[in-house]
């Protein structure tokens, strides 16, 4: 209040004289002299109070100067405190920015006081090309808001009003007078009218909830227009058609489809007047993912989800339910048994992307049950209710152990709802792998009654009556000294009591010994090779017909038999019945960490360990041609295992090695394109992991992949350490050169690299020489000893090779201890 009181304080003074002239402007002569040394000292007067002000309090007195000046009636003695502000910013005591900005907010400034609104955007509009480019944008934001004050209809006599601020917009929106990038002054428009988004198709990720949808009609134009200048923009920065694109799963970057999470739109940049189809939620490209096969990572790139973050997606929770639905749908068009092998494969790759999303808890079980129940309420589908139990069913045996009994209850109501017969389920047919889903149900609440005892709640009903026949069909097999492979009863029995340890080693240990054997006899395999004697896997009918609980025990079994056969160090191979269930388990995606992820964790660096160089061979033989579609992070991680035991000296016998070699060649060729990028720049910090110590053909191999996944993804434009890196670590540890004709076709970079890192060369004169020296030395040596010894020493120069041609070129024949030779000095 001091404040205000000293202000107009200094005004009034200041005012006395020009309320004289006034008055007596009749009778009195104007002198610019006087009114310039009147202006003057108050100029100084203000400028020594102005010193006195704190910074903080320096908005607060100009607004009160504004208030002084927006009291006036009279419009000259307005225009002479108005003269006096500009004055003062010309003499530098004010900045314009602060000028312009207690002017424009202050709350006095109405639409009806034309004198006061006019004088106002006058000295604004003399003002504004003073301010920075972030005042300019806040002053802009500033005169939108003014301008909502402006009634949609006005007398003639208003024009005035209305063209005064007009003309301060469009002197602002001008992109010749460069006052800020044109940009800012849409970011601010769009956000206070979203309408501008493709005629209010899309809506603003930001908008102000009380301006009105629309501006003025008088600037409605000049917005359109300016709004409409982007639309080059849009079309660089945005993909033409994008909306109508679909990827190819496994071999499209999941970057390049990122969505908002939050609403499925296409991620966009900024604040730009992009189109209804660009800003519309798609749903129909997440579900056409969703429905891929291997499309797991991608949905989680495309929706940004993060495993050890473990974040719930609604989202992504709300399509998989419509997909539940959508494949209800499509199973309640057949009479409730699926003979479509295309509806088959859907309801399996339902199960696995449920458990996925479920088990790393981007959806919520007890939710997305819910859902469903909701809608199959509403829609009555019923035929597909049994593939739709097996579904479930395969999640509630993996995750039983891990949540609480309340999770699970939303499966009672939509048991309630889906199996209203009041008369018992009759028992299926075993010999048919659709039982499994017929008794799925039944399984459901034996599992749930096991995990209540376990939990120590109490069930408020018992088992239901219609599924009395089931239970006793159960009981019964389970009593069964021998069960036999040929019906599913061994895969219901292993289905219903997963939980229950007591009597699901029944059934499991009948899987074990079909794939184990006795361990009493064995079978004679190609080449000699002896090997325990079960050779038939389990059908791949029978494992599908296994829950994901039962799925990891057997998988775990095997695991186990593996390491424990390596630390004995058995001499007896594994049983190809073993080896092949094992490599058909290993792909299931559902059971991956049991899978796959222990198998290069645990399995494969504890066989290695043991020495079991045999198991070692048959394992990677596995790799190599029984196991297709491994994630390419496994790939790359067995790489580095098998580089790591390149070196060990028990590996450098000839079959062994070229199997380590030929499964690491296998590895390197196979790695897609857009695969090969993420897979090195994990390596980035230490690449020597990637690449081969002592082999010139594998690092040769990975330099021509990084050139093949270049050339086809463009990657040269991100060429950095992740490549660098390693093509220096290949030079190090096998030094090597490229032919000119092959560096004319490399990409650029790899082709500058080569360049300025030449290979050594060899001169020939030199290398025959050496040849010859070495040969001389064969020939002079008699004692077989000697001979190997000698050429076999590390100090050797590595020519033998040379010196066997050189016998073919002069004897036409081969020492008989050359072969002694080479065998000592290895496959390498």
């Amino acid at each position: 209040m001091a404040l205000q009181t000293q202000i107009n304080k200094l005004l009034d003074e200041f005012m006395v004289a020009e309320c004289v002239q006034e008055i007596c402007s009749g009778y009195i002569q104007y002198d610019p002299e006087l009114e310039k040394s009147q202006k003057t000292e108050f100029t100084e007067q203000f400028k020594k109070f102005w010193t006195t002000v704190p910074q903080e309090s320096s908005e607060a007195a100009l607004q009160s100067y504004v208030i002084y000046l927006s009291s006036q009636k009279s419009p000259p003695r307005r225009q002479v405190l108005f003269r006096l502000l500009i004055y003062m910013v010309e003499t530098g005591i004010i900045t314009a920015k602060l000028v312009c900005f207690c002017l424009v907010k202050s709350q006095l400034l109405r639409f009806e006081d034309a004198d006061l609104w006019n004088q106002t955007f006058h000295v604004v509009a003399g003002l504004v090309s003073e301010i920075d480019y972030k005042g300019c944008r806040d002053m802009f934001r500033f005169i939108l808001q003014k301008f909502l004050t402006v009634p949609q209809s006005f007398s003639v006599s208003s024009v005035g009003q209305i063209n005064s601020i007009t003309t301060v917009v469009k002197f602002m929106m001008d992109r010749d007078n460069c006052l800020l990038p044109s940009y800012l002054l849409l970011d601010e428009i769009l956000r206070m009218f979203p309408c501008y988004y493709d005629d209010g198709g899309g809506v603003a990720p930001v908008a102000d909830a009380t301006a009105p949808e629309f501006p003025h009609y008088t600037v409605a134009k000049l917005f359109e227009d300016f709004v409409r200048s982007f639309g080059i923009l849009v079309q660089m920065v945005t993909l033409t058609s994008r909306e109508h694109y679909l990827p190819v799963v496994g071999h499209s970057a999941g970057s390049a489809w990122k969505l908002e999470p939050a609403n499925l739109q296409f991620s966009v940049k900024g604040y730009l007047p992009y189109g209804k189809d660009v800003l519309k939620s798609q749903t129909g490209l997440l579900q056409y993912v969703l429905r891929q096969p291997y499309s797991k990572d991608m949905v989680s790139t495309m929706l940004s989800l993060n495993k050890q973050q473990m974040q719930r997606s609604a989202i992504l929770e709300e399509q998989l339910v419509a997909m539940v639905v959508h494949t209800m749908e499509l199973t309640e068009k057949t009479n409730g048994i699926i003979t479509d092998p295309e509806l088959n494969q859907l309801w399996q790759h339902l199960s696995g992307q449920l458990i996925y999303f479920l088990l790393f808890q981007f959806a919520s079980f007890p939710q997305l049950v819910s859902s469903v129940h909701r809608k199959l309420a509403q829609l009555k589908l019923r035929k597909g209710k049994d593939h739709l139990m097996w579904v479930l069913l395969q999640y509630i045996s993996a995750s039983l152990q891990k949540h609480s009994f309340n999770d699970f209850v939303p499966v009672i109501k939509l048991y309630d709802l889906l199996y209203t017969d009041k008369e018992c389920l009759p028992v299926p047919d075993v010999t048919q792998t659709s039982c499994t889903h017929s008794m799925a149900v039944t399984c459901i609440w034996l599992n749930l009654t096991k995990k209540a005892q376990g939990d120590d709640v109490k069930l408020l009903r018992q088992i239901p009556a219609t599924l009395k026949n089931h239970i006793e069909f159960l009981k019964q097999s389970i009593r069964y000294k021998s069960l036999p492979l040929t019906d599913f009863r061994i895969a219901l029995l292993s289905n219903a009591y997963t939980n229950t340890p007591d009597l699901n080693h029944i059934p499991m240990t009948v899987l074990v010994e079909a794939i184990f054997g006795t361990g009493k006899t064995t079978t004679t395999l190609p080449g000699n090779c002896i090997a325990s004697s079960p050779t038939s896997p389990l059908p791949m009918v029978l494992l599908e017909s296994l829950t994901v609980h039962a799925k990891m025990s057997l998988i775990h079994s095997i695991g186990a038999r593996v390491i424990k056969l390596a630390q004995a160090k058995s001499p007896v191979a594994l049983a190809p019945a073993l080896v092949e269930t094992y490599s058909r388990l290993l792909v299931y995606t559902e059971i991956e960490t049991m899978g796959i992820k222990v198998f290069m964790s645990q399995i494969l660096p504890q066989v290695i360990k043991s020495h079991a160089w045999g198991i070692v061979h048959t394992l990677l033989e596995m790799f190599t041609h029984r196991m297709h579609h491994i994630q390419p992070h496994y790939r790359t991680q067995l790489l580095g295992i098998l580089h790591s035991i390149a070196t060990v000296p028990q590996t450098n016998q000839n079959q062994l090695h070229l199997c380590v070699e030929s499964t690491a060649l296998s590895l390197i060729t196979s790695l897609a394109n857009d695969e090969v990028q993420p897979q090195i720049s994990r390596f980035v910090n230490d690449p020597k992991q990637l690449v081969s110590l002592e082999s010139e053909e594998l690092n040769r191999a990975m330099v021509l992949t990084i050139a093949r996944a270049m050339h086809i993804t463009g990657a040269e434009a991100f060429y950095g350490p992740w490549c660098k890196d390693t093509l220096q670590t290949i030079m190090t540890n096998t030094p090597h050169s490229w032919p000119s004709h092959t560096l004319a076709c490399f990409p650029a970079p790899l082709r500058e690299f080569f360049n300025k890192h030449p290979g050594p060369t060899e001169n020939r004169q030199t290398l025959k020489k050496m040849v010859e020296e070495e040969y001389r030395k064969w020939k002079t040596l008699s004692n077989e000893a000697d001979m190997i010894t000698n050429f076999t020493s590390q100090t050797t120069p590595p020519l033998f090779l040379c010196l066997v041609w050189k016998m073919l070129i002069e004897a036409d024949h081969i020492n008989p201890v050359a072969y002694r030779v080479l065998e000592r000095i290895g496959a390498r």
